[in-house]
Protein backbone atom coordinates (compact mmCIF):
# COMPACT_ATOMS: atom_id res chain seq x y z
CA UNK A 1 0.00 0.00 0.00
CA UNK A 2 1.23 3.45 -0.90
CA UNK A 3 0.78 6.34 1.31
CA UNK A 4 0.62 9.77 -0.20
CA UNK A 5 1.38 13.24 2.00
CA UNK A 6 0.31 16.16 0.50
CA UNK A 7 -0.31 19.80 1.79
CA UNK A 8 -2.73 22.02 0.25
CA UNK A 9 -2.25 26.08 0.21
CA UNK A 10 -4.82 29.01 -0.13
CA UNK A 11 -2.73 31.84 -1.23
CA UNK A 12 -2.93 33.64 -4.59
CA UNK A 13 0.38 32.40 -7.06
CA UNK A 14 0.29 33.79 -10.24
CA UNK A 15 3.08 31.01 -11.54
CA UNK A 16 1.27 28.44 -10.43
CA UNK A 17 -1.64 29.79 -11.98
CA UNK A 18 -0.35 29.91 -15.22
CA UNK A 19 1.45 26.27 -15.00
CA UNK A 20 -2.14 25.26 -14.07
CA UNK A 21 -3.58 26.65 -17.43
CA UNK A 22 -0.86 25.53 -19.08
CA UNK A 23 -1.48 21.60 -17.86
CA UNK A 24 -5.32 21.87 -18.07
CA UNK A 25 -4.92 23.34 -21.85
CA UNK A 26 -2.28 20.15 -22.66
CA UNK A 27 -4.68 17.42 -21.02
CA UNK A 28 -7.79 19.03 -22.78
CA UNK A 29 -6.17 18.83 -26.11
CA UNK A 30 -4.87 15.11 -25.87
CA UNK A 31 -8.86 14.77 -24.89
CA UNK A 32 -10.56 16.36 -27.61
CA UNK A 33 -9.83 16.12 -31.39
CA UNK A 34 -11.48 19.42 -31.70
CA UNK A 35 -9.01 21.41 -29.91
CA UNK A 36 -5.97 19.49 -31.00
CA UNK A 37 -6.94 20.22 -34.57
CA UNK A 38 -7.21 23.77 -33.47
CA UNK A 39 -3.75 23.88 -31.90
CA UNK A 40 -1.30 25.77 -34.22
CA UNK A 41 -4.42 27.52 -36.29
CA UNK A 42 -5.11 31.12 -35.96
CA UNK A 43 -8.52 30.16 -34.62
CA UNK A 44 -6.58 29.20 -31.20
CA UNK A 45 -6.00 32.99 -30.16
CA UNK A 46 -8.47 34.75 -28.50
CA UNK A 47 -8.72 38.45 -30.53
CA UNK A 48 -9.66 41.50 -28.09
CA UNK A 49 -12.94 42.89 -30.52
CA UNK A 50 -14.16 46.47 -29.17
CA UNK A 51 -16.42 49.10 -30.78
CA UNK A 52 -16.72 52.64 -29.26
CA UNK A 53 -19.40 55.35 -29.33
CA UNK A 54 -18.22 59.04 -28.69
CA UNK A 55 -20.53 62.09 -28.52
CA UNK A 56 -19.84 65.48 -30.48
CA UNK A 57 -17.34 66.31 -27.55
CA UNK A 58 -15.46 63.16 -27.97
CA UNK A 59 -16.53 61.72 -24.74
CA UNK A 60 -17.11 57.96 -24.33
CA UNK A 61 -20.95 57.60 -25.11
CA UNK A 62 -21.18 53.83 -25.20
CA UNK A 63 -18.71 50.93 -25.98
CA UNK A 64 -18.69 47.36 -26.31
CA UNK A 65 -15.68 45.28 -25.07
CA UNK A 66 -15.64 41.51 -26.06
CA UNK A 67 -13.34 38.78 -28.21
CA UNK A 68 -13.52 36.62 -30.81
CA UNK A 69 -12.40 32.88 -30.63
CA UNK A 70 -12.64 29.94 -32.71
CA UNK A 71 -16.08 30.65 -34.45
CA UNK A 72 -17.41 32.73 -31.76
CA UNK A 73 -17.69 36.18 -30.63
CA UNK A 74 -18.13 36.50 -27.19
CA UNK A 75 -19.80 39.51 -25.72
CA UNK A 76 -17.97 40.56 -22.34
CA UNK A 77 -19.43 44.13 -21.81
CA UNK A 78 -21.75 46.46 -23.69
CA UNK A 79 -22.92 49.88 -22.29
CA UNK A 80 -24.50 52.89 -23.18
CA UNK A 81 -24.10 56.28 -20.94
CA UNK A 82 -27.73 57.03 -19.40
CA UNK A 83 -27.77 60.35 -21.12
CA UNK A 84 -27.92 58.40 -24.50
CA UNK A 85 -29.77 55.80 -23.90
CA UNK A 86 -32.76 55.43 -26.43
CA UNK A 87 -30.72 56.51 -29.48
CA UNK A 88 -30.15 52.48 -30.55
CA UNK A 89 -26.39 52.80 -29.68
CA UNK A 90 -26.75 49.84 -28.13
CA UNK A 91 -28.34 47.90 -30.76
CA UNK A 92 -25.89 49.59 -33.63
CA UNK A 93 -22.84 48.67 -31.20
CA UNK A 94 -23.93 45.18 -31.08
CA UNK A 95 -24.36 44.97 -34.80
CA UNK A 96 -21.09 46.18 -35.75
CA UNK A 97 -19.37 43.75 -33.43
CA UNK A 98 -21.45 40.91 -34.78
CA UNK A 99 -20.73 42.38 -38.23
CA UNK A 100 -17.12 42.35 -37.65
CA UNK A 101 -16.84 39.16 -35.93
CA UNK A 102 -18.78 37.84 -38.87
CA UNK A 103 -18.02 39.40 -42.29
CA UNK A 104 -14.04 39.75 -41.02
CA UNK A 105 -13.00 36.89 -38.49
CA UNK A 106 -15.43 33.95 -39.72
CA UNK A 107 -18.04 33.55 -36.50
CA UNK A 108 -20.43 31.73 -36.86
CA UNK A 109 -21.86 32.41 -33.19
CA UNK A 110 -22.54 35.19 -30.21
CA UNK A 111 -22.90 34.49 -26.78
CA UNK A 112 -23.09 37.06 -23.99
CA UNK A 113 -24.02 36.91 -20.16
CA UNK A 114 -26.55 39.47 -18.62
CA UNK A 115 -27.56 39.79 -15.22
CA UNK A 116 -32.22 40.34 -15.03
CA UNK A 117 -31.91 43.62 -14.20
CA UNK A 118 -29.83 44.79 -17.33
CA UNK A 119 -30.63 43.36 -20.57
CA UNK A 120 -31.94 39.74 -21.09
CA UNK A 121 -34.85 41.11 -23.27
CA UNK A 122 -32.55 43.55 -24.99
CA UNK A 123 -30.76 40.72 -26.14
CA UNK A 124 -33.66 38.89 -27.05
CA UNK A 125 -35.34 41.37 -29.18
CA UNK A 126 -31.88 41.29 -31.25
CA UNK A 127 -32.39 37.40 -31.94
CA UNK A 128 -30.38 36.04 -29.16
CA UNK A 129 -31.95 32.93 -27.25
CA UNK A 130 -31.82 32.03 -23.28
CA UNK A 131 -29.60 28.75 -22.90
CA UNK A 132 -28.79 28.91 -19.39
CA UNK A 133 -30.35 30.30 -16.39
CA UNK A 134 -28.25 30.48 -13.00
CA UNK A 135 -30.46 32.17 -10.11
CA UNK A 136 -29.52 33.49 -7.21
CA UNK A 137 -25.82 34.20 -9.02
CA UNK A 138 -25.22 36.26 -7.10
CA UNK A 139 -28.09 36.06 -4.03
CA UNK A 140 -31.07 37.74 -4.99
CA UNK A 141 -30.03 38.55 -8.84
CA UNK A 142 -30.36 35.74 -12.20
CA UNK A 143 -27.88 35.07 -14.80
CA UNK A 144 -28.82 34.55 -18.11
CA UNK A 145 -26.37 33.33 -20.91
CA UNK A 146 -27.83 34.39 -24.43
CA UNK A 147 -26.42 32.60 -27.97
CA UNK A 148 -27.36 33.56 -31.57
CA UNK A 149 -26.52 32.33 -34.84
CA UNK A 150 -24.45 35.23 -36.67
CA UNK A 151 -25.82 34.73 -40.75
Amino acid sequence: MVSRMFRMETEVDKDRRDLLRIRLRDTNTAASPVLRALRGTPDERELPLHVWVLDAAGDLAGGLVGHTWTAWLHVTYLWVDERHRGASLGSRLLAEAERIARDERGCSASRVETWDFQAPEFYRKRGYDVVCVIPDYPPGITEYTLTKRLG
